[in-house]
């Protein structure tokens, strides 16, 4: 039995080596079947060329400047209100709720060798349909008095952002660090609708069994947020905060500094598109919240930028991977960038930039991004 296994990965072995020294030998000496792997790998690249040629002839369509709904600050202000109405149903950013529990200098054994930290108080947001969100607020020891706001992606747990936390930390800022609903240690409740049942929520797209004329569900995406600043408003005395979020994070960048002006600059990675350019990119769709039609008729994508960007020293900084694998890849975004920076300096007031990182080919918040979100901040 044992000679015969052995025989058998000698043979694996030899297969694998003699494949790999004909691939050799066919690319460096052009030995068929290099002729026909030439001809189906440059047909690959035409069709791949062709269709980002037609995408961009496609986009090349769109009047973008039609699309802005923002043309002066009252137009800004009736669409801050209209979108608080929308998640919240009522006219006034909800300033005055605070977290349903707070507890002060926890132990997680996950973050016990972070450095130059303080302590952790774990946040508590309860809503309805018994969703709860859980922050953790991680105080600098050696502090510089200002926030970064990090927010998690469809990932998972805010821990995959453990060198992120700790990069800040080393640069003397605290930073409050949020997942999205239903993932990391925020609950996946079991709720029973009426007409239709029992239902574990687990992904977003589940939301749309939830949402009504008098509850909207994007409030789980935004509340805890805004709970949690609301109560380091109460506590602390932070001079400045700041928002990153990568992926589903980075679209909750866009729309919570839509809506809450307290955060300075904001600093969305692979977060978003304009529906415009979502439509003939499947990897751009997203989730339930990235698609919804009633929320983005009040404000799109770009009307957002707008809103987040504006007001005194106020700044939106997106960031584009460049070869990203899993969504808002290349640099469609120069599609509509100067017409974002176009309505901003006829409003005077907010910056807006795009910056598309070339230095690896993966769907992350990389060092050299850091290194850029840093220096804008302390610009």
């Amino acid at each position: 039995m044992i000679t015969q296994r052995k025989f058998l990965v000698g043979l694996f072995v030899i297969i694998i080596v003699f494949s790999f020294s004909y691939g050799v030998v066919v690319g460096s000496f052009k030995f068929q079947p290099y002729g026909i792997l030439n001809i189906m790998y440059d047909q690959f690249m035409t069709n791949r060329h062709e269709d980002q040629n037609n995408t961009v002839s496609l986009y090349s369509q769109v009047n973008v400047t039609s699309l802005i709904h923002i043309h002066n600050q009252t137009d800004l202000l009736d669409k801050r209100i209209q979108m608080i109405q929308y998640i919240w149903k009522q006219n006034n950013f909800p300033y005055d709720k605070m977290p349903s529990n707070i507890e002060h200098d926890i132990k997680d054994d996950r973050y016990s060798d972070l450095q130059n930290l303080l302590q952790i108080n774990k946040i508590t947001t309860s809503m309805e349909y018994g969703v709860n969100s859980y922050s953790y607020l991680f105080l600098a020891d050696k502090n510089n008095n200002k926030l970064v706001v990090y927010h998690q992606g469809h990932d998972g747990d805010f821990i995959l952002g453990k060198n992120l936390i700790q990069y800040f930390l080393n640069n003397d800022y605290s930073v409050l660090a949020l997942s999205m609903p239903f993932t990391g240690m925020n609950n996946q409740p079991v709720v029973d609708l009426p007409n239709f049942g029992v239902l574990k929520l687990t992904t977003h797209d589940d939301l749309i069994f939830i949402d009504s004329e008098n509850f909207s569900s994007i409030k789980f995406f935004v509340e805890p947020v805004a709970t949690s600043l609301n109560y380091v408003d109460k506590t602390f005395n932070f001079d400045s905060y700041y928002m990153i979020g990568i992926s589903g994070g980075g679209w909750t960048t866009v729309l919570y500094s839509a809506i809450d002006p307290r955060i300075d600059k904001s600093y969305p990675v692979a977060g978003s598109a304009p529906i415009y350019l979502r439509f003939n990119n499947p990897k751009n769709i997203g989730d339930y919240e990235q698609m919804l039609p009633e929320l983005y008729r009040i404000a799109d994508y770009l009307d957002l930028y707008i809103m987040a960007s504006y007001g005194e020293n106020r700044e939106q900084l997106q960031i584009f991977n460049k070869y990203d694998p899993c969504c808002f890849a290349g640099d469609s975004f120069t599609t509509y960038e100067s017409e974002i920076k176009k309505s901003l300096l006829k409003l005077r007031m907010g910056t807006f930039s795009v910056y598309l990182d070339d230095t690896h080919n993966e769907h992350k918040i990389s060092e050299h991004a850091l290194s850029l979100i840093i220096n804008n901040m302390n610009s």
